[in-house]
């Protein structure tokens, strides 16, 4: 049966009895409410059901409140979530000619969710198209660029027992081995490139952070010191560790690294200055930023950033950060740009901690 709320306005001028024959006959949580002061004069047990446990439901202006739905000179009908229900509902407000306002509130919660499954199903599968395209872009370059790295290796060794032989200068044998580093860590990678278009799946363990970037930095050093620039990490203290595949992570920083210093080629000496962050996030999940002080990024070039082929680079091939993106997200992380204060850009993403899943 309606009830009847004890207000000075129901007693004033309580509702005829038809408003509650309407109020009984429709399915939907309705209520009653005077169309002046808002308040409950009637409802029926559907609306005591969906809406009894708050208290502002005895107030109309009170209960759009907490429901979030827009004030009188918004639109009169709106889609929202009962805070204490988590159920969705479509309101609406109908005014009568005899004082009255009738609150009606659909609920809607099925056709949300499915919304929302279809939703994550597209999502789903835009990723999985997008990973199919950079997966076979990776496959063809690993494949292309995996005899030319294994000659290269070969080229260097034999250079380095010449120099051996020869004693040569300390200096070039430096330059050589490092450059040897860097064609293995070359290989490794696209090793670990292959194995992961194949299975679909990284080989993850706990690493630390700081180990991972104080190698990508030593492989960047040689050119850091040609472009007198400076790079500085400033790593949190007992950072933990990451559950991640240390070689695609290792990929995935140095990529970032070496377009900040790209994005500096054209900025005075004394102002090349980059910054590898590391710290805990409001998630609970390590976040890797890293900061430059190139140019900046327009607004069309951020949102096109990380779109297979799209590139600034007037040699790029716009995959990068594509592939980082794919790599970043099958760690359950999140890659992001945003502006940095003061000029630049920062790239960062997020790694889970090892505790709990190494």
């Amino acid at each position: 049966m309606a009830r009847a709320r004890p207000t000075a306005t129901a007693a004033a001028r309580p509702p005829p009895p038809a408003h509650d024959a309407v109020l009984q006959a429709l399915p939907h949580p309705c209520a009653l409410y005077d169309r002046d002061d808002g308040h409950l004069l009637r409802c029926n047990p559907a609306f005591e059901r969906a809406f009894g446990a708050l208290d502002e439901h005895v107030s109309r202006d009170a209960l759009l409140r907490r429901l979030g739905v827009p004030e009188q000179h918004a639109p009169r009908e709106a889609e929202v979530m009962a805070p204490h229900s988590g159920r969705w509902y479509a309101v609406h407000r109908g005014a009568s000619g005899d004082g009255f306002e009738l609150l009606t509130a659909v609920d809607v919660t099925e056709r949300i969710e499915a919304l929302n499954a279809q939703k994550r199903r597209q999502e789903k599968l835009l990723f999985t198209s997008r990973l199919m395209s950079v997966g076979e872009m990776a496959a063809t370059l690993a494949h292309e660029l995996n005899q030319p790295l294994a000659t290269i290796v070969n080229y260097l060794n034999g250079s380095l027992r010449l120099v051996a032989q020869a004693g040569g200068p300390v200096q070039v044998e430096r330059a050589l081995q490092a450059a040897r580093a860097q064609a293995e860590h070359a290989s490794a990678v696209i090793a670990r490139v292959r194995e992961f278009v194949r299975a679909r799946e990284p080989r993850r363990d706990a690493h630390r952070l700081d180990a991972i970037a104080g190698n990508v930095v030593e492989l960047l050093r040689l050119e850091a010191e040609r472009l007198q620039l400076r790079i500085e990490l400033a790593l949190a203290p007992d950072l933990p560790a990451v559950y991640a595949d240390r070689v695609m992570i290792e990929q995935v920083l140095l990529n970032l690294v070496k377009n900040a210093i790209e994005a500096m080629r054209e900025v005075a000496p004394p102002q090349r200055a980059l910054r590898v962050e590391g710290r805990v996030n409001l998630d609970g999940d390590v976040e890797v930023r890293v900061c430059d002080r190139g140019p900046g990024l327009t607004p069309a070039e951020q949102g096109q950033l990380f779109s297979p082929f799209f590139t600034t680079k007037s040699d790029g091939l716009g995959i990068g950060l594509a592939i980082c993106r794919s790599i970043v997200e099958y760690h359950e992380g999140r890659l992001f740009h945003e502006p940095r204060q003061g000029g630049g850009s920062v790239f960062g993403f997020t790694l889970p901690r090892a505790e709990g899943r190494a």
